[in-house]
């Protein structure tokens, strides 16, 4: 037993080695990636050795999940004032009003490009480095969707805030972009080859406790690919993978005290940048039922106030706001019915629609993995008005979804107002897309040209 857990520890040191080296590899799009200290680990001790795509399988999710993940869901939740700024930082400021006058020097917006892709990259490189390593099936079919999964996400989050994306990285800064109708079209296209792979030959036990850890793979692959079949337009496909996920299951980032929560970190430390919006964001149109239980779950209802641009706000409630060691969920279990009732409303069937949106209005918190539920007892009906269905499909998303970084996309695409010319804090989004990183323009001259708004 001494002898086993020696190896175990050994095994352990060599993990975490791989996973420092990878920090400094993959930390800087442009770094050299051979090193000429001789003791340390290169890029082909990485991405030839299990032990290497383990490791980078391992920093590709820290790096997502510590790095990427805050810009996603809390720069978009002030254009879509989901969240109001709480702090007088030009960029906040810049951001918050919106407009023409967000350029491409913002660092809040600037940091999901250059962070997803960072990530992105790094999904790439494990995707590859695949090809060079002899695997056991479980464990390549694992890493192998692990890499689609991350480099997909990257790919989606990016769609939600730009025209364009890039879905392939380039050492030489020279990746070229396509319009994000394409961008979601890839992003299915990884999704779907995952799914395959994982149903072709089951992760491995090794893959599990080393890797995938509190994420279920098969079920955060088809939750995903409900997604953006969706955003695609797919919506008999968005309805087929949106059955297929496990609604007990759950799936979290994790975090611990070297590598905190981003939503604690924007909405509770010291200096809060952002409080929650006290109606979630939503105009005086949507009535937000007095039972719901979902405001209670998501804000303080005791605690409002105004923002410093005079917005109502509240102090956060939900668990994954609230401690800096707390998990994040990679979706929400509630996300899946709500795909169910927008593909079908827009697909006609409206009994199918009505079913979907109603079993999420009366989904109790005892029902959800995550304790978020309406728990409302009456049954909605639309009297047959698409629209008005629509409508209210909308407003279950925003306070189903609160903070998930899927606000923009969904204001776009049930057409909510749109943003308008001068400053108007009133204004249910101040923008379409984000402008692109000055940086990336300056050295990529493939870069598409910036929206107006």
């Amino acid at each position: 037993m001494q002898d086993f857990n020696h190896k175990k520890t050994l095994k352990q040191m060599k993990t975490l080695k791989y996973i420092f080296i990878i920090s400094i590899l993959f930390s800087v799009a442009s770094c050299d990636l051979d090193l000429v200290n001789p003791n340390a680990a290169t890029e082909g001790d990485v991405l030839t050795t299990k032990d290497g795509l383990i490791a980078l399988a391992i920093g590709t999710r820290q790096v997502f999940s510590v790095s990427a993940l805050g810009p996603v869901l809390l720069t978009p939740s002030v254009t879509t004032r989901e969240t109001a700024a709480m702090t007088t930082f030009a960029n906040l400021e810049e951001l918050e009003q919106g407009g023409a006058q967000l350029s491409g020097e913002n660092g809040y917006t600037n940091r999901i490009f250059v962070r997803v892709m960072r990530a992105k990259g790094m999904a790439e490189n494990l995707i590859a480095g695949l090809d060079n390593v002899d695997l056991d099936p479980g464990t390549e079919s694992g890493l192998r969707a692990w890499g689609h999964m991350f480099k997909a996400m990257s790919i989606g989050y990016l769609a939600h805030n730009y025209t364009h994306v890039a879905v392939d990285n380039e050492l030489n800064n020279n990746a070229t972009f396509i319009d994000r109708t394409a961008a979601y079209s890839t992003a299915v296209s990884l999704l779907t080859d995952a799914v395959s792979v994982l149903t072709a030959n089951a992760p491995s036990g090794e893959f599990i406790s080393s890797v995938s850890g509190d994420i279920d793979l098969l079920n955060t692959c088809n939750a995903l690919l409900a997604r953006y079949q969706l955003m695609s337009g797919n919506y008999s496909a968005a309805i087929s993978a949106a059955d297929k996920v496990n609604l007990s299951s759950k799936s979290v980032f994790t975090y611990d005290g070297q590598n905190r929560n981003p939503l604690f970190e924007g909405l509770v430390v010291d200096i809060i940048s952002y409080a929650p919006r006290s109606d979630f964001g939503l105009p005086a149109e949507f009535t937000i039922d007095a039972g719901d239980a979902r405001v209670g779950f998501y804000l303080d209802p005791d605690t409002t106030f105004n923002s410093l641009n005079n917005l109502p706000v509240s102090f956060p409630k939900a668990p994954w706001f609230l401690d800096a060691q707390a998990d994040i969920p990679v979706y929400l279990p509630g996300e899946m019915l709500l795909i169910k009732a927008e593909a079908n409303a827009r697909e006609g069937n409206m009994v199918a629609a009505e079913a979907a949106l109603n079993q999420l209005r009366q989904k109790t918190p005892s029902e959800d993995v995550f304790g978020l539920g309406a728990g409302l007892t009456d049954t909605y009906s639309s009297g047959g008005d698409t629209n008005e269905l629509l409508k209210e499909i909308y407003k279950n998303r925003r306070l189903e979804l609160l903070l998930t970084g899927m606000s923009l996309e969904d204001s776009r695409r049930f057409n909510r107002p749109e943003p308008p010319t001068a400053i108007d804090f009133s204004a249910e989004r101040n923008r379409n897309f984000y402008p692109f990183p000055d940086e990336e323009r300056a050295s990529n001259s493939n870069t598409p040209p910036n929206p107006g708004i």
